[in-house]
């Protein structure tokens, strides 16, 4: 006599099939000492919604002529969520995320809001998952499907890709050392900025600007370069370089 699926929530409230032989007018279904609430019945299976439970409990059906011998079946506790390894991403999604807690084996779907995700399963306390598209930049609950119920509780903050609109001043010695004022959008989140591929110190200032100091240039030779700032959310490099010049000799 099987049952299927053979596993479910603790919570209860899921339908299962018991299928078998001599099974048409089943008067109970017992999960353990509690009883399930038969939604269907033929001679060859009876369809039940699953009490409440916990652990692993003997599964019998009663008819007219007797009680069936017991299958198992398993109740699993809703799944809980003691990590999230990144708290935020760019809008596009397609980074990965791990999200580590217990009871995450049976973990079907990730939600990041309303758009959901395949988890890869590396074991009962961690999951991975490739975070979707997001609908438009902001916060989103983060909720885990597992065969014993869902969870919330994190947070993820979808970022748009940043831009930049402008800087200030266009040019300095290419001995570095000249205070620039970028101006953008989505800024926030911004991890890098560099001149011409090297790595510059700055300060967000807010979500429009940043304070950069140049660097020098790698040969200390003036000539142009691109400003690139990368955010959570993305890069973006300035239309126009900027320029170290040569001071003056004499």
């Amino acid at each position: 006599m099987p049952i299927s699926p053979s596993q479910g929530s603790s919570a209860g409230g899921q339908t299962v099939v018991i299928t078998g032989t001599n099974l048409g007018g089943a008067t109970a279904v017992h999960f353990g000492s509690k009883l399930a609430t038969i939604t269907a019945n033929n001679p060859t299976s009876v369809t039940v919604t699953t009490p409440s439970g916990n652990g692993v409990v003997p599964v019998t059906v009663t008819t007219p002529g007797g009680t069936s011998n017991p299958l198992n079946f398993y109740y699993i506790g809703a799944p809980f969520k003691s990590a999230l390894s990144t708290v935020a991403g760019p809008l596009a999604g397609g980074n990965t995320v791990t999200i580590n807690g217990t009871g995450l084996s049976t973990a079907t779907a990730v939600n990041f809001g309303a758009n959901a995700a395949t988890p890869t399963i590396v074991s009962d306390s961690q999951i991975t998952a490739v975070v979707p598209a997001g609908a438009a930049a902001g916060a989103v609950g983060v909720k885990v499907t597992t065969a014993g119920g869902s969870n919330n509780g994190f947070s993820y903050t979808y970022v748009d890709t940043p831009t930049v609109t402008g800087f200030t001043p266009t040019s300095g010695p290419p001995s570095g050392g000249t205070a620039v004022t970028i101006t953008g959008t989505n800024l926030s989140t911004t991890q890098s900025v560099t001149f011409g591929g090297i790595a510059a110190s700055f300060t967000v200032v807010n979500d429009t600007t940043l304070a950069a100091v140049s660097p020098p240039t790698a040969d200390g030779a003036p000539g142009p370069a691109d400003i690139a700032v990368t955010t959570v959310g993305g890069s973006v490099t300035a239309a126009t370089p900027f320029q170290y010049v040569a001071g003056p000799g004499i």
